[in-house]
């Protein structure tokens, strides 16, 4: 059995006063759970068990997981502001020009625009200023058994926790990240850091809360890993016009059952010297008591929804790319 490298949690287990177990200890999913990482991953039981007598049920995550019940509180402009606007913008230039040389060999070896790579760490943690202060061990229980939408997924992401803590030799008790689990200057979930997560500054180590290099090397891998095609866009405009359109919409935001040559069918006009066969997605962009912005999106766009699954999040990304290139 192998120890979940908390032996010093274990000898000093008066640090750490139990909470109320009933939040975990006492369900049987969480029982269960325990069992099959010890039966699948070698995990000693009673080191499992002392793990959550003292992880904490939040209230904050699962208020900050739930979707608005309202959906005209979703606003594409209001979302859009929050992320490209003159301190992403300033301090993303910044982090350019110290990183210059490591933004330059991750777009070389994995093909994805250095603009991308700093508009996404701008968008996750403000190039590493808001990276979380949750301790992920405890969003991840609350959200793995007390959030029934996405409880298989965040099941996953504990796994791939606790896997990660002990291969990395770390106290599960002391990484703090996001609400939902995510870790470091990039917001990697568990389970990417440990699939998509490379060493960028070859100290041996991947580091995705202290090293500005492997972040942007992982950033670059994980977007090529999910199918970035270099050199191509992200997206085109689009004006649409009718209702031809909604055929569209209801096809998802994954090119491949439309192309350029069919949108006049569909009351879709854009801009682009790209061929006729280059597949396309419909993607709308709603704000409540304003006109609905409409995108269409290349392959590209679908990657950037790999990383956080909104369209919002992938056309926000590109649009703030787009003013850290112009403004460089």
């Amino acid at each position: 059995m192998k120890s979940i490298a908390f032996a010093l949690l274990l000898a000093c287990a008066a640090c750490f006063p139990a909470q109320a177990q009933d939040a975990f200890t006492q369900r049987p999913d969480v029982r269960a759970f325990i069992r099959d990482m010890a039966e699948r991953h070698a995990f000693v039981e009673s080191e499992l068990q002392f793990l959550f007598a003292r992880a904490r049920r939040m209230e904050s995550v699962l208020k900050a997981i739930t979707p608005p019940k309202d959906p005209r509180q979703r606003s594409w402009r209001a979302y859009r502001g929050r992320f490209v606007n003159e301190t992403r913008i300033g301090e993303g230039l910044a982090f350019w020009r110290r990183h210059e040389a490591v933004l330059a060999r991750a777009a070389e070896a994995h093909g994805v625009p250095e603009e991308i790579i700093v508009a996404i760490i701008g968008v996750e943690t403000l190039y590493g200023r808001n990276a979380g202060s949750f301790r992920v061990i405890d969003a991840l229980a609350t959200l793995a058994f007390h959030y029934p939408p996405r409880a298989a997924y965040f099941r996953s992401e504990l796994e791939q926790y606790l896997l990660f803590t002990r291969d990395a030799g770390l106290d599960v008790f002391s990484v703090k990240g996001s609400y939902a689990g995510a870790i470091g200057i990039p917001q990697f979930m568990p389970g990417s850091y440990r699939r998509f997560a490379v060493d960028f500054d070859g100290d041996g180590t991947v580091d995705l809360r202290a090293s500005a290099a492997d972040s942007v090397g992982s950033v670059a891998n994980f977007l090529k890993e999910h199918g970035w095609r270099r050199g191509e866009p992200v997206q085109l405009p689009a004006h649409v016009a009718g209702d031809a359109h909604r055929a569209m919409l209801e096809a998802g935001i994954e090119p491949g059952r439309f192309t350029l040559a069919s949108l006049r069918e569909h009351g879709v006009e854009t801009r682009s010297s790209l061929p006729l066969d280059t597949a396309v997605a419909l993607i709308d962009l709603p704000t409540p008591d304003a006109s609905t912005e409409y995108r269409l999106g290349m392959r590209n766009f679908y990657v950037l929804t790999r990383y956080n699954r909104s369209s919002f999040y992938a056309a926000a990304v590109h649009d703030l790319a787009q003013e850290l290139r112009q403004r460089r």
